[in-house]
């Protein structure tokens, strides 16, 4: 199971923005699922390029 962050949604418009406010991607869509799924993609393509560390455990 990967990692799970929290999407902030809200209307502006016609269109819905959706916000990873943990890791700072921004997407948008003309439906919340679409902004949604956008958000997914963009932070998935934002970790690859760069990975958030592991966190280490005493």
């Amino acid at each position: 199971m990967g990692a799970r962050y929290i999407a902030v949604v809200h209307r502006e418009e016609k269109f819905y923005v959706a916000e990873c406010l943990e890791i700072g991607t921004v997407s948008q869509g003309e439906s919340i699922e679409e902004a949604i799924e956008n958000l997914k993609e963009a932070t998935e393509l934002y970790l690859e390029e760069f990975p958030v560390p592991l966190e280490r455990k005493f």
